[in-house]
């Protein structure tokens, strides 16, 4: 296994061969998980710091696979693991890594080679931490549970359904069942 270049300040990140790349990024999109399930559980400043601690090291190391491989595309890691990039992705520190991943993305589903639902989501991610309007509604305000502003909201069913996506009321409708049984 060979180290990716490190960027100033950081240390050397061992970046997996192809064939490991995907259970390296299902392993770390899954561990995210559970340690914000449990932060959730136990809401505790060092369950904090454990979930910003690992978020901070799997955007190193997706920099660093992005940097020897290119985006992790369904078709060079297959789906769970192009789709557990994306999770590590959005949930990244650094914005400006998010916009040139949106860019590798964009150029995938242009391709073929990803989904086009995982462009929707980390352009509305973009778009919402610019404070701009998004254009899918993937992003929903947690405080109001109503969708950030959207771009042309009397279009934006038809711009969901391009890319996979359900109506926006209804995904609306399911995000506020699952606020309402969540104590």
């Amino acid at each position: 296994m060979r180290d990716a270049p490190a960027r100033k300040g950081t240390p050397l990140i061992a970046v997996p061969p192809p064939q490991g790349l995907a259970a390296e990024l299902v392993r770390r999109a899954e561990d995210e998980q559970r340690l914000a399930h449990e932060a959730r559980s136990a809401p505790t400043v060092r369950a904090r710091t454990r979930i910003t601690e690992c978020r901070a090291g799997n955007a190193e190391a997706l920099h660093a696979i992005v940097a020897r491989h290119g985006w992790p595309t369904a078709a060079l890691v297959g789906e769970p693991a192009s789709t557990a990039a994306l999770m590590i992705l959005l949930h990244s520190p650094d914005l400006g890594f998010q916009l040139t991943c949106r860019d590798l993305i964009a150029e995938a589903v242009a391709d073929g080679r990803c989904p086009a639902v995982h462009h929707a989501y980390i352009a509305d991610h973009c778009a919402v931490e610019l404070s701009q309007p998004q254009f899918y509604g993937t992003r929903i305000d947690p405080g109001t549970l109503f969708p950030y502003p959207i771009r042309h909201p009397e279009t934006v069913d038809e711009r969901r359904h391009d890319v996979g996506l359900g109506p926006l009321a209804d995904h609306l409708r399911a995000v506020r069942l699952g606020a309402s049984g969540a104590v």
